[in-house]
């Protein structure tokens, strides 16, 4: 089989990894890279569960061809904080409920990202818009939404909190 040397930037870091031309980005991050925070759902892009973030927007990366995106910068759910850390996102998530078995989530996590980073206070009906094509079996939806919503007032707190610059 032949393989391909392509180079990704995944997480801040730079790797390099032998693939075959036509390899998922999802099967690079999970079987070469070891970041299973993406999930494999559905193979057709329907269920929201394999989302990454690449150059911060929100991709489905089960339909997604790993060789294409060597000059991206791509996030998984395990970059979106620093080790030890968690992002206003994941706080809210977890506070509020918004994580139920887990498996759907990964995919909330980092399309909420993608809102966030282009729409810091969207309306309720923007959340559903953006987070339509997420499935997730467990709820009623309306947790992950006041997941969302708990994110962002934890994002303008955190905001607040900063100190102000020091003026010259």
């Amino acid at each position: 089989m032949n393989k391909e040397l392509i180079r990704l930037k995944v997480n801040g870091e730079v790797h390099e990894v032998a693939v075959p031309p036509h390899k998922l980005l999802l099967d690079v991050l999970r079987e070469d890279l070891g970041l299973t925070g993406a999930k494999r759902g559905c193979d057709d892009s329907s269920c929201g569960c394999c989302a990454v973030l690449v150059d911060s927007v929100a991709i489905l990366s089960c339909v997604a061809i790993a060789s294409c995106y060597q000059d991206a910068e791509i996030v998984t759910v395990e970059g979106i904080a620093p080790p030890g850390t968690l992002d206003p996102v994941q706080e809210g998530y977890a506070l509020a409920g918004g994580a139920q078995c887990g498996y759907c989530t990964p995919g909330f996590l980092i399309c909420t990202k993608a809102l966030l980073a282009r729409h810091p206070h969207p309306t309720l009906e923007e959340i559903r818009v953006a987070l339509s094509s997420n499935l997730c079996r467990c709820t009623g939806y309306m947790q992950i939404y006041e997941s969302v919503q708990l994110a962002i007032e934890r994002a303008q707190a955190r905001e607040a909190a900063k100190p102000a610059p020091v003026g010259r």
